[in-house]
């Protein structure tokens, strides 16, 4: 009989927690499954991003350069990355996938954690916007929307929201020959998903973004 190889080292724990939805959000929407070396990825453009992603895995990675894009126009971003089989197979389980960025489905993330999740979604491609709107005096109009290349993962995330709230959502596409699919939320349905997303479990959020968002809310009076 061949000799077996090491043991696989856990790293990373897979007990749930309010920090490891935080970081699956992150890794469903910013990461990357690297095929066969067991490696997982994390880019964004946002330092805190990154450290708020290390700390909720419990690990001290580096935070290296990344370029992308032709030559002459790059762009830059940074990036983590690890290599743990444990970890890896842990993700594949639970509905992440190589490739995934229009194969992405479902994840089996547990409901208890599931605002947890969904910040982490928000914080690697939501967003909110606000504009007077001047069909209508004194009429402010704000919107929180997620999006993704999958169509199947914002189907499930609009309805895994509907069942929480019975807030429907709006669906529509965006981007170079609309391959982006956006969920939006308007007004009162906004400001239920947001308190719900920000008054979850744990508090790690991407602080640019919480900001805009009570600044927007400041604007009509309302606090997360």
């Amino acid at each position: 009989m061949g000799k077996r190889g090491p043991k696989p080292k856990r790293l990373i724990s897979e007990k749930w927690t309010p920090e490891l939805a935080y970081a699956i959000g992150l890794l469903a929407t910013d990461g990357c499954l690297a095929t066969k070396v067991h490696l997982v990825d994390l880019t964004s453009k946002d330092r805190e991003q990154l450290k708020n992603f290390c700390t909720c895995i419990g690990l001290d990675l580096k935070i290296s350069r990344k370029s992308s894009g032709r030559v002459g126009s790059e762009k830059n971003y940074l990036r983590v990355q690890f290599k743990n089989v444990i970890f890896y197979n842990f993700l594949i389980s639970i509905g992440l996938t190589p490739a995934k960025s229009k194969t992405l489905g479902a994840l089996s993330i547990p409901p208890q954690f599931f605002w947890d999740f969904l910040r982490g979604v928000y914080d690697g491609d939501g967003s909110s916007y606000a504009y007077w709107d001047p069909r209508w005096r004194s009429s402010y109009m704000f919107y929180t929307s997620f999006a993704s290349a999958s169509r199947r993962f914002v189907d499930w995330i609009r309805d895994e929201i509907n069942q929480r709230t019975g807030v429907p959502g709006h669906m529509s596409t965006a981007g170079r020959d609309r391959i982006l699919f956006q969920l939006k939320y308007a007004k009162a349905d906004s400001l239920v998903i947001l308190r719900k997303m920000y008054c979850a479990g744990s508090n790690i959020h991407l602080s640019r973004k919480r900001l805009k968002v009570e600044k927007i809310l400041s604007t009509v009076g309302e606090k997360l």
